[in-house]
Order: C-alpha cells, then structure tokens, then sequence
C-alpha cells in the first residue's frame, strides 16, 4: 500500500491554533475513514487539553496520495476563540505539509532500553492478508512520548523498520524545532535589547 505522512502544525501560533490542529486531525481521521484510507496520528510531545502543536498525520490505501494532496498547504478554521472570550479575532491557521519520514535513516543513537514495541493487526482498507496477522507495529518513545504505528506493509519486521525510521524523523524534526526556538529567544532578546524593557539602570 502507497503511504504518505503529513506534518500538521500550528506554528508559532496561539492557543486557539492548537485547539485547529485537533480539530483538523479529527476531520482527517473521517475523511481517511469515508474515502477507505488507512489513519494513524502521532502527535508531538506533551498536547496540553487544547491540543498538540504538531501531529504526524500518517495515510495508507490507494486513495492516499489524492487525500493528502487536498489538504497539504495552509487550512484557515474560523471560530471565536473558547479560551480568551471577547477576543475579536476568530481566523486561525493551520499549516499542513508532505514529509517523507520513511526516508529518513535510522539514528544509531536511538536507545532500546527507551522504546516499546507493541504489535497489532494492521486493519485498514485493502490487501487480502490484512486483519489476518499482527504485521502492524506500534513503537512508543518513552522519553518524549512520541508515539508511531507502522502498518504499511504485510511484514512485521518491515513495520518494525519503517516505524523506526519514521521515529527518527520525528525526533530529528523536534530537534530542528528546538533550534529554531533558540534563534527565536535569541532574535526576541536582541530585539528587547534595541526597544528597552531593562532590568538594571546606570548612570554615569
């Protein structure tokens, strides 16, 4: 089965992108469900009760590809913000992306002892062997919480190997975001640094 990955984020965005992204996730899982594709969702570390940041959004079945063409680029939800009444802004975005994490080669550095394995029937639409072995593997980060299923293909020891990769891509994404925030802290401090907001005054 043809599987594709997308990347649903709120960016940088407040609370009430948040609350989008679960939003879309739940819009994706029945659109998945009404056009027969496979769904499962891995979503980033620590969703608070408004949702995630990011979720990997992972499609299978032949319908697939169309499915995730329609919603790859940036969704605009509108609704009044449930988190901050009278706010006047009621558009939110959400950005929605392909990522290739099956790509991605698997981090040596990623240790067992912080992993589980759990294995399942791959269920889903399509293949006549589907529902009839547990081929599709769960692989649980316990450090961050990540959680990736792997069911594209009919072998467990395949899944077990794309559900790695996939991992390793996520982790490595993490990372990139954590970076990005760093230039952001720095770029925020420079720029209190040229508009004030001191904590110590002198005068010579």
């Amino acid at each position: 089965m043809a599987g594709v990955d997308l990347l649903v984020t709120s960016g940088d965005g407040p609370v009430e992108c948040r609350i989008a992204v679960a939003k879309l996730v739940d819009i994706l899982r029945v659109e998945a469900g009404n056009r027969g594709c496979g769904f499962s969702v891995s979503f980033g570390p620590l969703p608070d009760r408004h949702g995630p940041k990011s979720a990997i959004v992972s499609l299978d079945g032949e319908g697939a590809a169309v499915l995730a063409g329609d919603y790859a680029g940036t969704i605009k939800f509108m609704f009044k913000s449930p988190v901050r009444p009278g706010h006047k802004r009621q558009n939110w975005f959400v950005a929605v992306q392909p990522v290739d994490l099956a790509a991605e080669q698997v981090d040596n550095s990623l240790d067992l002892a912080d992993l589980r394995f759990e294995t399942l029937r791959a269920g889903g639409p399509g293949g006549q062997h589907q529902n009839t072995t547990d081929s599709a593997v769960r692989v649980v980060h316990i450090p961050t919480g990540l959680t990736v299923l792997a069911r594209d293909e009919r072998s467990q020891h395949r899944n077990k190997a794309l559900a790695l990769r996939r991992l390793a891509g996520m982790l490595d994404m993490l990372e990139h975001h954590k970076a990005d925030a760093a230039r952001r802290e720095r770029f925020l401090a420079n720029r209190n640094l040229e508009r004030g907001n001191e904590v110590k005054t002198f005068k010579l």
